[in-house]
């Protein structure tokens, strides 16, 4: 038996870091689902509890693409933090750390308050939290943009790199 045979860990890390533009793609468009998401959390939930009127009232079509986000939504702060925990060797540390706590951020609001319970709360259902809980939570939910903006912006430009654009 190879005493030096790498483990599956190792090896892994290795596939990850000398793969890591196929790894950012791969988050970018994970999160970028997540912006189906707040596009109709702003225009709808957000909208109609702050000017009594929603700007988007989704249809079946739409309503299905929310779910689908809904489910990529967990795939994306794994890879997410993945992501980032192997950046911190490539770039700066501060920033990785800043977008590992960000993107966590979300489990909070995952398990916590649900985007339902919110619409419901604002369209007057009743709730034991206070509103400032629940505007803490749809706040959570904006934390991800850095790190949408940060994995397609990067993404971009190494398309753009090996593209010679």
């Amino acid at each position: 038996m190879n005493l030096r045979m790498k483990s599956p860990i190792k090896k892994f890390g290795e596939w990850y870091r000398n793969n890591m533009a196929l790894n950012r793609a791969i988050v970018a468009v994970l999160f970028g689902w997540q912006l189906l998401h707040l596009f109709w959390l702003t225009t709808n939930v957000v909208a109609y509890r702050l000017l009594g009127h929603a700007f988007f009232d989704p249809n079946e079509i739409y309503r299905l693409l929310l779910v689908i986000a809904d489910y990529f939504e967990i795939p994306a702060l794994v890879s997410g933090t993945l992501l980032y925990f192997y950046s911190l060797k490539e770039s700066s540390a501060k920033r990785s750390w800043l977008f590992i706590i960000l993107i966590n951020s979300q489990w909070m609001h995952l398990f916590w308050i649900t985007d339902e319970f919110v619409s419901a709360h604002f369209r007057g259902a009743h709730s034991y939290f206070p509103v400032w809980l629940i505007w803490a939570a749809i706040l959570i939910d904006y934390l991800e943009l850095p790190v949408i903006y940060d994995t397609i912006k990067k993404t971009g430009k190494n398309i753009l790199k090996k593209s010679n654009l």
